[in-house]
């Protein structure tokens, strides 16, 4: 009974359910990424990231019409290039949609947290859920990048070959937290611009969003929702 009461507690946050989903890509990909067929299984685990990204903006001020509206190309350029070995084609424009889709799901889980002066369970998942999602933009980013301009990104091993997902997404990771601890470096004006901005992101996420959430919850202020606030059902815990 334990597992299915914890499936139920976290169905109510969908916020978790998107972080866990994407922790458990990031891990898993680095597996598949070089086998034949891994191509097509990563299309399916990103179509079914964007499907709990809808879901998600449901519980926010975005609109899920917009998210739909960016999903819908994406998921067919997605299956153009699993069936016809389109990648080389279409990955600039998939990756480029993808990039919008999640920034423009990050601004609304933001929107959502700043909305109120509270801490509520479901907002401290969303802190992470926007943390990944802000990162898997920008990975997407630098891959339309190399794709449009090859030899962009260089890193400590194989250094003349196109970077793969799962070392964009390091980088990423990377320069959002400020770590620094990358092996990945741009080498393009267009790259360093980027990962420029990125770096700016990371530090403001973090002063502005991260640490209101972290006042609130320090000074005894974590509520599902004002008293006089009436609570969707899926914020009970």
């Amino acid at each position: 009974m334990r597992p299915l009461r914890l499936l139920i507690h976290t169905s109510r946050h969908p916020s978790a359910i998107l972080l866990l989903v994407q922790l458990l890509g990031m891990l898993l990909y680095p597996f598949i990424e070089g086998e034949p067929a891994g191509h097509g299984v990563l299309n399916v685990f990103g179509v079914l990231v964007l499907a709990l990204t809808i879901r998600m903006v449901r519980r926010t001020p975005g609109e899920t019409r917009v998210s739909i509206a960016l999903a819908v190309p994406i998921v067919i350029l997605l299956l153009l290039q699993s069936v016809f070995d389109l990648r080389s084609t279409l990955l600039a424009w998939s990756s480029a949609l993808e990039a919008l889709f999640y920034f423009y799901a990050a601004g609304s889980l933001i929107a959502y947290m700043m909305g109120d002066r509270q801490a509520t369970t479901d907002e401290l998942f969303a802190a992470g859920a926007t943390f990944t999602l802000l990162a898997w933009g920008f990975t997407h980013l630098y891959l339309m990048v190399q794709e449009l301009q090859p030899g962009t990104f260089a890193a400590a091993v194989n250094a003349g070959a196109p970077r793969t997902w799962s070392e964009l997404n390091y980088l990423s990771f990377a320069l959002l937290s400020s770590t620094g601890i990358g092996d990945v470096i741009p080498l393009t004006v267009h790259a360093r611009a980027l990962c420029s901005i990125e770096m700016l992101v990371g530090v403001m996420y973090l002063a502005a969003v991260v640490a209101r959430l972290i006042g609130f919850t320090t000074q005894g202020k974590i509520q599902r929702r004002a008293p006089k606030t009436p609570r969707a059902s899926w914020e009970d815990d």
